[in-house]
């Protein structure tokens, strides 16, 4: 018998990924090793065995760990987070353990694969990072670490408290998505001849504020803030933070709205003559609850053609409030709301291929049709992790039904009660989903202790990935919620990158909460006296591998795609919808424009020229929304193929 190991790397996480032909009944599950670069072989920790298990009495103080050599995994998917402060590489080894005489464990063949996270996903690109927060503030791990302990001083909310007591506490929970706002915010402090453009939405973070008061002390800040109710009422925090910034840069910072929210989440680096030069964005708030209690995602991207057009957009909403006019409807009149912009035509060692629009449009479907067609023509899979399902428009009506889809595999989180739920296994559901609105209404024992972080959501990230290892991988994301009201109402920005290794990064993450939430209702689920163990080897029919070989099972699904085969149709379902005006778009087949961005020598608040008036090969009763290019650029260099991750055997590595 051979066993098989893929791996799969995002932000300091790695999907393992398990196959092997069918067992018979003396198959316990997986032993996992890990192995840091210089350091010796350990085996991974399982939270239950055959004879401990977890149920809704079990705390994080009487929680028992057993090393998997005893207590095998019994899933073909696991996700492990390494101690990846100091290294970078790792190798892992799974081990295919069998009942022996007595209950007696007994390894049986093993494979090995090894990681890069540096390579693989921290600097795959050299001017294009992707970062994440945990979203952990409730879970048993926050509690064991720092228990439950509070992330900002008790009392009404201020916008200059000391963080010293608190630093721990945030590295931790805003994880590599904070490290990357401050890096970015930093790098604009220190160096003097930097200008900062800024796109607020929910703004209390202490020190990001401290730092935009250095910025606009020196006259090196421009911002245009939210001022939605959310944001102006009693006991908001935004409004003392408008007013200390205004004062210190007199006539650089306004306050205002689109038809609803200034959404963006923004951050443009400038030189300065004033040309654009990087951008920071992604659905995180600049805000203690963004970064420290959601699940959220950033992007940073040191790229000039990407950051003149987020300069165009900044100056274009800017300068309609400098003048006093409606940001809304400045906005909606010019170019920038009418398409998709080049980010990257073809993927480099730099950047990933990629283009960005910008909301709000005066239809939905400029920018969500794209993504509605991704999703419609999906071959093998769409992981997801959205804020709300219930926001309204196709593209979050076709993630909430694609359980009725047996055409690809599902895997995503929301916290929305109205939209999807836990499916049962053998149910008709296709995937594993999970909400989040448990732990606040029907909270089990052991987590009324945890800290909740306030009212509010706590999924907060807006991505989607479709076939991540497809030929024709994409994700969506940024601070668009991805509803039809958000974009046709909100200021907000909406990334489609097609490419591989970010993709699978995103579709990591989405197993990453999945499981997470998932294991959590799992064990809400069960009381005390029938706890969540290991099957054992007397363990009646059916064993729990078996539903990973039936054709028609989502656990046969889940272990082919991660396993890296070609799943076959589980069902022949109805071709899915396609959203309006979706099918007069062909993502792949761009529709020829001149740049819609000026060079970066020119001054930045010009505007990108109109699309050419030459239309694309026109279909019958068909309408155009194709990609504006950017600035031409140079060929990009040729880049290495990507280091395979798959080992079959110990010897294949």
């Amino acid at each position: 018998m051979t066993i098989s190991i893929k791996a799969y790397v995002s932000d300091g996480s790695v999907l393992l990924a398990f196959d092997m032909p069918q067992p018979d009944q003396s198959f316990a599950g997986f032993a996992i090793e890990r192995k840091p670069q210089g350091g010796a072989w350990s085996f991974l920790l399982n939270r239950i065995s055959f004879t401990v298990g977890v149920s809704k009495a079990t705390t994080a103080e009487t929680r028992e760990w057993t090393p998997s050599s005893e207590a095998p995994f019994q899933k073909f998917q696991w996700v492990d987070f390494p101690p990846t402060d100091n290294v970078d590489q790792f190798q892992y080894r799974v081990t295919a353990m069998q009942f022996g005489a007595g209950n007696a464990l007994v390894a049986g063949p093993s494979a090995t694969v090894a990681v890069d996270f540096k390579q693989d996903f921290r600097e795959a690109y050299s001017d294009f990072r992707a970062g994440f927060t945990r979203g952990y503030l409730s879970s048993q791990a926050y509690a064991e670490k720092f228990h439950n302990a509070d992330i900002r001083p008790a009392g009404a909310k201020t916008m200059d408290y000391a963080t010293a007591p608190f630093e721990a506490q945030y590295q931790w929970l805003g994880y590599s998505a904070r490290r990357l706002m401050f890096e970015f915010l930093d790098e604009c402090v220190q160096d003097k001849s930097l200008r900062v453009d800024l796109f607020g939405y929910d703004l209390d973070e202490p020190d990001f504020i401290r730092g935009l008061q250095q910025l606009a002390r020196e006259q090196r800040l421009r911002a245009f803030l939210d001022d939605a109710p959310l944001h102006t009422k009693a006991g908001a925090v935004e409004p003392l933070v408008y007013k200390s910034l205004a004062a210190l840069a007199p006539g650089a910072v306004f306050k205002g709205h689109f038809s609803r929210f200034a959404h963006d989440k923004v951050l443009i680096q400038r030189n300065a003559a004033g040309k654009p030069l990087k951008v920071f964005t992604g659905s995180a708030n600049f805000s203690v609850r963004g970064l420290y209690v959601q699940a959220n995602n950033v992007l940073v991207i040191e790229d000039a053609v990407t950051a003149a057009v987020y300069g165009q957009v900044f100056d274009t909403v800017f300068n309609a409030a400098k003048a006093g006019k409606n940001a809304a409807t400045a906005f909606k009149a010019s170019e920038l709301s009418k398409g998709w912009y080049e980010g990257s035509v073809q993927a480099s060692t730099a950047v990933p291929k990629f283009h960005v629009s910008f909301a709000p449009h005066a239809d939905s479907a400029v920018s969500l049709a794209e993504v509605g067609n991704a999703i419609a023509n999906a071959k093998r899979s769409v992981m997801f992790a959205v804020m709300e399902l219930d926001g309204g428009g196709d593209v979050l009506k076709a993630l909430s039904t694609l359980n009725t889809r047996g055409d690809v595999f599902g895997y995503g989180i929301t916290q929305s009660d109205s939209g999807i739920s836990l499916f049962k296994p053998g149910s008709a559901q296709h995937g594993e989903f999970a909400t989040f609105a448990y732990l606040s209404r029907q909270v089990p024992a052991p987590f009324r202790a945890e800290s909740s972080g306030g009212a509010g959501q706590v999924i907060h990230n807006k991505f989607v990935v479709v076939d991540f290892d497809g030929d024709n991988p994409v994700v969506f994301t940024g601070s668009s919620n991805l509803a039809a009201g958000g974009e046709s109402q909100n200021g907000d920005n909406l990334l489609a990158i097609y490419d591989r290794r970010i993709a699978t990064a995103y579709a990591v993450e989405a197993v990453r909460l999945v499981d997470h939430y998932h294991f959590r209702m799992l064990q809400k689920q069960h009381p005390s006296t029938a706890p969540v163990t290991l099957q054992g080897q007397a363990a009646t029919a059916p064993r729990w591998w078996e539903a990973y070989y039936q054709p028609g099972s989502n656990k046969y699904q889940e272990r082919i795609l991660f396993a890296g085969g070609v799943p076959p149709a589980v069902v022949k379902p109805a071709p899915p919808p396609v959203p309006k005006a979706a099918t007069s778009k062909a993502p792949a087949k761009k529709a020829a424009t001149k740049a819609a961005v000026k060079k970066a020598s020119e001054k930045p608040t010009a505007r990108p020229k109109p699309a050419s008036k030459k239309p694309a090969a026109k279909k019958p009763a068909a309408k155009k929304t194709g990609v504006k290019k950017a600035v031409a650029k140079k060929a990009p260099p040729k880049r290495k193929a990507p280091r395979k991750t798959t080992a079959t055997k110990s010897a294949r590595r």
